[in-house]
Formats: C-alpha cells, structure tokens, sequence
C-alpha cells in the first residue's frame, strides 16, 4: 500500500513535469543562440561562449533534477526524494545569491552604462570593431550617434543619413559640418543610446524575474518534497480530528419532545 497521499504525489510529479519544461526550454534557448552566433559569422564569440555554456547547464541539471524528483515519487524512493531536496534548498540559496543584488544594482544600471558607453567617444576616432558594432546599431535602430550626432564630430557615417521615407516621417535634422567645406546632411534625430537602454533594462528585467521564478519554483518543491519525505518516514501518522464544542453541536428537533414529553 503506498505511503505517500495519492494527490499530493500527483501534484508533486505534475511539479516536475512542469520543471522538465522549463529545463528543455532553456536548452532550446541556448541552442537557438548558438546557430544565430554562427550564422551572424560567430563575432564576440568568445564573450558569448561563457553564457552559452552557462545556459546548457542549467538546462540540463534542470532537466535532471526533475526527473529525479518525478521518479522518486513514482517510486517512493526516499533516496531520490531526499537528493532533490537536497538540489531545491542549493537552487534557491543560489538564485536568491544571485537575484537580489541583481534586483539592487538594477537601479544603477542607466548610469553605469552611460558611464561606460562615454569612453567610447568620440567614435570617429574609436577603435574599429567599435565604430563597426555602433554603424550597425544606427543602420538596425535608425539613430545617430550614441548621445548625440556630434559623438561623430566633423566625419558623419553614412548610417546616419536619413532615408526618404524618414525625412517625409518628421524622424530627421538638418545640420551643417565641415570637411574641407561647409556641407550640410540630413541625419536621424533620434540617438542609439535611449534604445540600448531600454532593450538592456527589458532583459535585465526578464532576467531578474526568471531567476525570482526559479527561486520560487525552488521553494515550492522543496515544501512538497519535505511532504512526502515526512509521509514516508511516519506512515502511521494520521491526522488529528478536533472534538466540536457542545455549544455548537445542532439541538434537537422540537418533535422529539412530543414523542419524549419530559417527566415531571
């Protein structure tokens, strides 16, 4: 006769399925990264390889934990059972180590980058995979110049210029520079830095959520799981049913008194 509530072990596998997903979701993740790395000619790979690799394990020890915890009930295994609570508290301990001071630096995060994307000015005269990835940026985003079209100075790219569509849009300003002579050019109002910002702070804000979710999916299993260790190590427990008050038992119904007239 199994020794672990029929529901709560139902619950408990549906849990682990749940956390299967997640596992191969995130496998799918890294694995969708990794062909656009290299379809993209595989540039800043070795900056992405550490977050690649960082992805592919925790999908797979996700996916392993689960099917841990999903076979130790089936079966009852308390083995099993105990090495995922094992696995839950280390989880939850390590994404709250790693979410809460994500979640405070958050606050920090505009000044930090406007700090660093301002050592990299003026572009002109950038380093060359610099001034590559911020051409890109404006030929992708439709902006110019990271704060401002002047990041530039006198040697406006190409990427700059507005389109014709963009000019008939409102999205452009005239300016003047000189090179050798005066030359005016119609550029994108709009400047990159505003966009970064608000992509890096939406990512951020993703990230910081997932790992707040884990660490609650962390909690959750390792309530359940201590549930059914406890179940199995004290089969005979039953649970404790409360005598109810008399004053708040029913009284009988006015009939019996006609059937039962009191004795005088």
């Amino acid at each position: 006769m199994s020794q672990v509530n029929a529901c709560l072990k139902r619950t408990f596998i549906i849990f682990n399925i749940l956390f299967a997903i997640i596992g191969a979701a995130i496998l799918i993740l890294a694995l969708v990264s990794q062909v656009f790395t290299n379809v993209n000619g595989g540039e800043n790979l070795e900056g992405r390889t550490a977050g690649l690799i960082a992805l592919y394990v925790v999908g797979s020890v996700t996916v392993v934990i689960a099917v841990l915890g999903a076979y130790g009930a089936h079966r009852e295994s308390k083995v099993c059972l105990i090495l995922f609570l094992v696995c839950m508290i280390f989880g939850c301990v390590m994404t709250l180590r790693t979410g809460i001071p994500a979640a405070i630096a958050r606050a920090e995060l505009p000044d930090m980058l406007e700090s660093q994307f301002r050592k990299l000015l003026p572009l002109d005269r950038a380093q060359p995979a610099e001034k590559r990835m911020a051409e890109n940026l404006q030929t992708q985003l439709h902006c110019c110049g990271l704060f401002s079209y002047e990041d530039w100075e006198e040697n406006i790219p190409d990427s700059c210029v507005c389109s014709e569509e963009a000019e008939l849009e409102g999205k452009c300003q005239t300016v003047s520079y000189e090179v050798l002579m005066l030359a005016r050019t119609s550029v994108y109002t709009k400047t990159c830095f505003p966009i970064i910002l608000h992509f890096v702070a939406l990512v951020t804000d993703v990230m910081i959520g997932v790992v707040f979710t884990l660490a609650a999916l962390a909690l959750l299993g390792m309530v359940l799981s201590t549930a059914i260790i406890v179940m199995m190590r004290y089969p005979n427990v039953r649970a404790i049913v409360l005598p109810v008050p008399t004053i708040f038992t029913t009284p009988p119904p006015k009939y019996q008194e006609l059937h039962n007239p009191p004795h005088y």
